[in-house]
C-alpha cells in the first residue's frame, strides 16, 4: 500500500473533477471535505499547478502588536546607554525621539527587553485561591441556617429571619420570622425533615 502526500490527494480530487467529469459534490463527499474546499483546490491548481496544491503556511503575514525592528533597535540603544531607566522612561524617550515611532507601550518595551536578554522576565503575581468551595453532592444532604437581623414590622416591633438554604442547590428551603434570636426560638423555627 502506497501512502500519498496531501498534495497528491488533492491532485487526485482535482483530476476526478477535470478529467473524469465528476461533480464537485461527489468528489467532496468522497474525500470528506466541503464543496468550497474542492473549489479552492481547483482554483489553486489552475493558478499554480501542482505547487498550488501543497500545504500553505498558516503564519500570519503581519502581527499588529509586533514592534518594528527600527523601534526595537532604538529601545535597546536607549537602554544600553541609560542602564537605570525603566520601561516607562525608555518607552517615553523612544516615542519622543526625532526618528521615533510615536507611542510605544510599556509592555511592548518590556517584551523587547526580555527578548534581548537585557532584563529578566518576572512571573505574574496571581492571587492564590486558598479557599475551597465546599458543597454537598446531593440536594437535601445539608442545610445552612442563618439568622438575618433587624426587620421593622408595621406595628413598630423588630423581627429577625431564620433562613435555611440547601447546600447543594442553594435553594431556600425555610424562612421564618422570630422576635429574638434565642436558642429555643431557633430550635422551634428550624424546619423538620
Amino acid at each position: 500500500m502506497r501512502y500519498m502526500s496531501v498534495a497528491e490527494q488533492r491532485y487526485q480530487a482535482v483530476l476526478a473533477v477535470i478529467s473524469e467529469g465528476r461533480s464537485i459534490s461527489e468528489v467532496a463527499v468522497q474525500w470528506g471535505v466541503d464543496r468550497r474546499t474542492v473549489h479552492r483546490w481547483l482554483g489553486r491548481y489552475e493558478a499554480r499547478g501542482l505547487e498550488g496544491l501543497a500545504d500553505r503556511s498558516h503564519t500570519p503575514v503581519s502581527c499588529p502588536h509586533q514592534m518594528a525592528a527600527s523601534v526595537e533597535a532604538l529601545v535597546l540603544e536607549l537602554r544600553r546607554t541609560h542602564r537605570y531607566w525603566g520601561r516607562p522612561t525608555v518607552g517615553a524617550r523612544a516615542a519622543s525621539a526625532p526618528a521615533g515611532p510615536g507611542a510605544v507601550g510599556k509592555s511592548a518595551v518590556y517584551r523587547c527587553l526580555v527578548r534581548a536578554g537585557v532584563v529578566e522576565a518576572v512571573g505574574r503575581h496571581r492571587r492564590k485561591e486558598t479557599w475551597k468551595r465546599w458543597e454537598r453532592g446531593e440536594p437535601m444532604e445539608l442545610w445552612q441556617m442563618d439568622v438575618v437581623g433587624g426587620f421593622l414590622l408595621a406595628d413598630g416591633t423588630s423581627a429577625k429571619a431564620l433562613t435555611g438554604v440547601d447546600d447543594h442547590s442553594r435553594f431556600c428551603v425555610s424562612a421564618r420570622l422570630m422576635p429574638r434570636e434565642r436558642t429555643q426560638l431557633v430550635c422551634d423555627a428550624s424546619p423538620r425533615r
